[in-house]
């Protein structure tokens, strides 16, 4: 399958994998990153101004 017409996100996961992988990050300190990621994105979602460019979820 071709990530050529994958949505931004699948390509940004894909390569993240690719990068963790390579570097051989564990699955715990990932999984742990990714929370605080996801909290601080949230976060800046929350705050953003209304005429703020946003990702479609």
């Amino acid at each position: 399958m071709s990530l050529e017409n994958a949505p931004d996100e699948v390509k940004l996961a894909v390569d993240l994998i690719m990068l963790l992988e390579e570097n051989r990050v564990s699955a715990k300190t990932v999984l742990g990153a990714l929370d605080i990621i996801k909290r601080d994105y949230e976060n800046k979602l929350k705050n953003a101004q209304p005429d703020a460019p946003r990702s479609e979820e």
